[in-house]
């Protein structure tokens, strides 16, 4: 079984640590990351900060919580649930960025350029200003600030009866991590909200069935700055993230078909897998044991499969090949056709609404729906800017993956750098256009191409040829072949 593995690297005081955050500098420089915020961004969001744009609306007495990462500030998201009959009122508050932004002005020109936050292991290279992120416009506990509240209303089988958005003063009452939330939950002792989130978050998961729909339960590979040390971790996804992530993709669904029936918008898209594609992934499943069956949605299947097991992480890993093409796409007037209105992976026309603070085409979107709801005009500063978002999106979006992905292989040389020559147990996962073999080391958690064939699903042994952390590279090879995966 494939437990969650901890690799702990040095801490940054020793050479390879210090190795370590040269090398992250250097990424962010070579992907022209902006950094430091000018001081005349600054000084105007000082000016924005001590006369906001606030709603007149007070909702401060709704006992919203929160549920992010240990150490998080820049949070998003509140939410409140109750049950209304026999299903639920969920009322998710959002970041009320437009409240603190001059439209126009120095700020709005300076996100714009940045498109999100951008994580590296040891800092986060923020989309606004930390006084804006992690302070004044953050949902952080016995807080008063505007938010976009989302007040939804379901039935009882988790479909959605009615749905509004609109701005007011919320107050968050308590801050929660997945892990706790899985502890209180499972024990019992959670409050209401947590205990009727898992309610909310099983029914909308089997709503995502019927409906065709699918999500991907790929263990993260993540690394953290853990004191004083770096850590590499390859982390199955809990219950209580799966149930938090499925109030989110709700706001999505109804601000997705809220723009589509208001006819203005951005939306974010995905086509549905080739046939080729579904074709090879199911040849691929029977091949490594775990045959996908006839009359079974990928969806379906994919939820069958158990995260912590090599070989059903294998066939997990190759269904990446089904969540391709994610793009974003804005209308005003005319609607996309059909086929490019949904997000294929959802079965449903769905939008970013819940980041603002961290992804730059929420803001805009909420703006949209907010007005729509209400019955009133778009915004113009919202209206103009939907051309544009998606290219500043795409851009964005490619200029993230590639600072993650250089960051993590810096930190698996790190990691196998006083380990070259000595051989690992790997799951091979995938393979290369050349044929080599794509392994999955079990402990330290590194995910790297090897040279050499295996087939997919079988367990093999790798050794390591070479560890270069300022190349960001790992070079490794098959040596011999173990047992097949069971």
């Amino acid at each position: 079984m494939v437990q969650t593995a901890t690799t702990l690297l040095s801490d940054p005081s020793t050479p390879t640590g210090q190795l370590l955050e040269q090398t992250f500098e250097a990424i962010r420089q070579e992907l022209q990351v902006r950094q430091d915020f000018p001081h005349q961004v600054l000084g105007e969001l000082r000016r924005t900060m001590a006369d906001p744009d606030l709603p007149e609306r007070d909702e401060t007495d709704v006992e919203f919580i929160t549920i992010d990462p240990p150490g998080s500030m820049d949070l998003d998201q509140a939410m409140h649930i109750e049950r209304a009959g026999e299903g639920w009122r969920v009322r998710y508050a959002i970041a009320d960025v437009p409240a603190f932004i001059q439209v126009g002005g120095s700020l709005d020109q300076e996100v714009r350029l940045r498109g999100q936050t951008i994580y590296c292991p040891d800092r986060r290279v923020p989309l606004h200003p930390p006084e804006l992120s992690e302070s004044a416009a953050s949902l952080l506990p016995d807080q008063t600030c505007p938010a976009y509240v989302w007040d939804m209303v379901l039935t009882a089988d988790g479909r959605r009866e009615s749905a509004e958005v609109y701005r007011a003063m919320v107050r968050s009452r308590r801050r929660y991590d997945y892990e706790e939330t899985q502890r209180l939950v499972d024990s019992g002792e959670a409050e209401q909200t947590l205990l009727l989130l898992k309610e909310v978050g099983e029914a909308r998961i089997r709503r995502e069935l019927e409906r065709g729909g699918a999500s991907l339960p790929m263990p993260q590979q993540e690394v953290h700055q853990d004191g004083e040390s770096y850590v590499l971790r390859l982390r199955p996804l809990l219950d209580s993230e799966d149930w938090n992530a499925q109030i989110s993709l709700l706001t999505g669904m109804v601000a997705g078909q809220m723009m589509v029936d208001g006819g203005v918008g951005i939306l974010r898209t995905m086509p549905a897998p080739e046939d080729r594609a579904v074709t090879r992934f199911r040849r691929e499943a029977a091949a490594r044991g775990e045959p996908w069956p006839r009359g079974m949605t990928y969806g379906e299947f994919l939820r069958t499969l158990d995260r912590t097991d090599p070989a059903h992480l294998a066939i997990i890993n190759a269904a990446t090949s089904l969540f391709r093409g994610a793009a974003y796409t804005a209308f005003d007037g005319e609607l996309p056709a059909q086929a490019e209105q949904v997000q294929a992976a959802l079965a449903a026309p769905y939008a970013h609404v819940t980041a603002p603070l961290r992804r730059l085409v929420d803001r805009y979107a909420l703006a949209v729906c907010e007005a729509l709801s209400a019955g009133r005009e778009v915004p113009d500063w919202a209206r103009a800017a939907l051309p544009d978002l998606p290219a500043i999106m795409r851009e964005s979006d490619q200029r993230a993956k590639a600072v993650d992905r250089a960051c993590v292989s810096a930190v698996e040389a790190a990691v196998l750098r006083d380990r070259v020559g000595q051989t690992f147990e790997a799951m091979v996962v995938d393979q290369t256009g050349r044929g080599d073999a794509v392994v999955q080391l079990l402990d330290p958690p590194v995910s790297e191409p090897a040279t050499g064939h295996a087939e997919v699903g079988t367990m093999v042994r790798v050794r390591v040829d070479a560890a270069d952390v300022r190349a960001r590279k790992v070079e490794l090879s098959v040596v011999s072949a173990t047992v097949e995966a069971s």
